[in-house]
């Protein structure tokens, strides 16, 4: 069993009280994403907005009772089971580094590391990850965006979708080709300001609140010292800063998932008092099921911390764990309420469909279930 220390512990505690005073906000950041900017000044935004940052850029770091925190694996999961259970629309649609501050604190240069973490240490700033591409999914190797030199100019053309806050980012890492091959792909750092870049929502069913967007390119200029990893041989950046990038945040992802089937086993235990022995036993089952994903979450993000050779094989398994429990348990729960659950109890209803967007994030259940087959054909990870 993976238990918190006394440092974690402290994290919870203050993000569970977090989390629970956003989730007040919940169904109103779903009818009005914009709604985020007027929540900015509350304590567990304020948070979000600079976990991970180092603390060497930021004059002025968050510290709890004493402790401050750095964005390590197992802080992250525990952070995003607890707003994941109150909303976890509301984490993701918060401001702060995500999944950009990954890749920049993997590939980047000093000077690019200063500039990126410099704009978020001064005041709240959303940045997004831009990989996926339309109709080519996350498939890498079919990448059509691209980079090209013209004069002393780097050029950025194509597009991306299913893009987080991309349309309220200041900044954000995307990926394009600058020559055929698993090698010419590079990552770069890009404002959302230059002519050019154009965001637009998708509606969604779920997690509203993150404002998925399709972007567009078109000559979007890009300076020749914003193309990370330029230090570091082509092996060590681009195509694999993404897979390490993602291996690196997939836990985090698994306790988002984690978090909403918690939320809505809570929701049962607090607006069902009447409960039949049948369905008491059926929530102790949930419960179970629950802390045994929970444990997988933790092994992953311990995986991370470490730098663990069975990091992305874990991480799949606790990312491809979650996504399933959080369908499981949500849909379940509403059998506890009748066949009106989805009108009477919008909380729960909300818990549903967020839960369905966490199959999505990071790679479907499939692409998972290949990564661990891989780590335990190759002996990266071992059944327990």
């Amino acid at each position: 069993m993976i238990e918190l220390t006394e440092r974690q512990s402290v994290l919870r505690a203050h993000a569970r009280e977090w989390a629970q005073e956003l989730a007040k906000w919940a169904l109103d950041l779903e009818r009005t994403p914009d709604l985020v900017h007027e929540l900015l000044d509350l304590p567990g935004m304020r948070f979000l907005a600079k976990f991970s940052i180092p603390e060497e850029y930021d004059d002025d770091p968050i510290t709890l009772d004493g402790h401050s925190f750095g964005g390590g694996g197992m802080e992250r999961v525990t952070i995003c089971e607890e707003f994941g259970a109150a909303d976890a629309g509301m984490m993701l649609a918060a401001p702060g580094p995500s999944m950009s501050g990954v890749l920049v604190s993997r590939l980047g240069s000093q000077a690019q590391q200063e500039l990126f973490y410099g704009r978020l240490a001064e005041r709240p700033t959303w940045t997004f990850f831009a990989l996926t591409e339309p109709e080519r999914g996350s498939d890498a190797g079919a990448m059509q965006t691209t980079l090209t030199q013209d004069g002393d100019r780097l050029l950025l053309n194509g597009a991306k979708r299913f893009i987080g806050n991309a349309i309220r980012a200041d900044v954000g890492v995307i990926f394009a080709r600058v020559r055929p091959g698993p090698l010419g792909v590079v990552a770069v750092l890009a404002d959302t300001g230059h002519p050019g870049f154009v965001a637009t929502p998708i509606p969604t069913v779920g997690l509203r609140g993150n404002q998925v967007t399709d972007v567009r390119f078109s000559s979007v200029e890009i300076p020749a010292d914003r193309l990370l990893g330029a230090h570091l041989s082509p092996s060590r950046r681009g195509l694999l800063g993404a897979v390490r990038a993602l291996n690196q945040l997939r836990p985090g992802v698994a306790a988002l998932g984690l978090g909403i089937a918690r939320g809505a086993h809570d929701y049962v235990r607090a607006h069902r008092r009447a409960l039949t022995a049948w369905e008491r036993a059926e929530l102790d089952g949930i419960g179970l099921r629950i802390e045994g994903v929970r444990q997988l979450v933790r092994r992953a993000a311990v995986a991370s911390d470490q730098d663990d050779p069975g990091m992305g094989p874990l991480a799949s398994a606790a990312k491809s764990r979650a996504a399933r429990l959080a369908e499981d348990v949500t849909l379940r729960t509403l059998d506890f309420f009748g066949p009106g659950a989805r009108l009477e109890h919008p909380l729960l209803d909300k818990y549903v469909r967020d839960a369905r967007g966490i199959e999505y994030m990071e790679g479907t259940r499939n692409i998972h279930h290949l990564n661990v087959f891989q780590g335990l054909s190759q002996g990266t990870i071992v059944r327990r």
